[in-house]
């Protein structure tokens, strides 16, 4: 058995080549697991969001405070609140973040395929985020 304590590992600044404004990134899951999934809080001040990006096997969002956004391509923005579960589909594009004025914390699983947990691609425009 292994315990990793609360704020025993050190948050992270989420990259700007991924993300939109500030966010702060806390991994959940012990490293020997990282090959198999990954898993993080993330926290985004409002307006902050992902860049548009896609996972191998998928990805699932847990809601565990705030109001967030999120949106796959070529579908409508929708609205997320505590409580609510996210799962995108393998391979497909998305984005998600906070709202434009509330903040939003989720927890963020996805598996691994060949090593690779999600593909980068290019930054949510202000006008998509705002559609």
């Amino acid at each position: 058995m292994d315990i990793v304590r609360a704020g025993s590992r050190p948050s992270a600044k989420g990259p700007t080549d991924w993300f939109t404004g500030p966010v702060r990134i806390e991994p959940l899951l012990a490293k020997q697991n990282a090959e198999r999934v990954q898993g993080a809080t993330v926290t985004f001040e409002p307006a902050a969001r992902t860049a548009w990006h896609a996972h191998p096997l998928g990805q699932t969002l847990i809601v565990l405070a705030g109001v967030g956004r999120c949106q796959r391509l070529g579908g409508p923005i929708e609205e997320i609140r505590p409580g609510d579960v996210v799962w995108f589909e393998p391979g497909e594009k998305h984005w998600h973040g906070a709202a434009p004025t509330v903040g939003m914390t989720h927890i963020a699983l996805q598996e691994a395929e060949d090593g690779k947990v999600v593909d980068w691609l290019e930054k949510v425009s202000d006008q998509q985020y705002g559609a």
